[in-house]
């Protein structure tokens, strides 16, 4: 299942050929980081857990049975050495409370998302998802921004396609919470700006 590109690579760092692994290194350091920083919130950390994601990787590419793409396989990696660190440091992330919301507001939501400037939109997903917890932005980074499937994405954080479904589906609804939060009252002034 690995693309060929990145299975020559893997063979040729298991026999030897370090430069093969700065490659594999260049094409996935972003991923990796962008997915530490969603779990662990803080750069530095996720500069830290990256490097260490790469050493561990690089350790036990031996054992990597090319059953899955190596882009799932580093991301498990990845993802377990963000729990670990998180086990390490004990802290505390921040929790949003679910609450109810109908389909309706969801999807004024959704509409209010759609009026905003693409790059603003994104940037105001990113924001929102740093205060999502840890495991939740991370999901939601896979599948949405990585458009890894649920069965990759199960692979990965060893739960069930199913399990991953659900999980998706509450982290969205926190998300939801918290878009709301925050871009409501940024729609309320915009529209009071344009009545003037």
């Amino acid at each position: 299942m690995t693309t060929n590109n990145d299975q020559i690579l893997i063979n040729q760092i298991t026999e030897g050929d370090t430069n093969a692994f700065a490659i594999l290194v260049d094409r996935y350091k972003e991923l990796v980081f962008t997915l530490a920083l969603r779990m662990l919130k803080h750069r530095e950390e996720a500069e830290e857990v990256s490097q260490d994601t790469f050493i561990k990787a690089y350790k036990s590419l031996s054992k990597f049975k090319g059953d899955s793409k190596f882009s799932t396989w580093i991301y498990k990696v990845a993802y377990n050495t963000c729990l670990d660190r998180i086990k390490k440091n004990k802290r505390k992330y921040n929790e949003v409370a679910i609450d109810e919301y109908t389909e309706h507001q969801v999807k004024t939501i959704d509409n209010a998302l759609e009026n905003m400037v693409a790059t603003e939109r994104k940037q105001a997903i990113q924001d929102c998802l740093y205060l999502l917890p840890s495991e939740e932005s991370f999901l939601i980074t896979l599948y949405y921004f990585e458009d890894q499937s649920l069965d990759e994405i199960a692979k990965v954080v060893g739960l069930t396609a199913n399990n991953v479904k659900v999980k998706l589906f509450r982290s969205r609804k926190k998300l939801t919470a918290i878009l709301k939060e925050r871009l409501e009252p940024e729609i309320i002034e915009h529209y009071e700006r344009e009545r003037r």
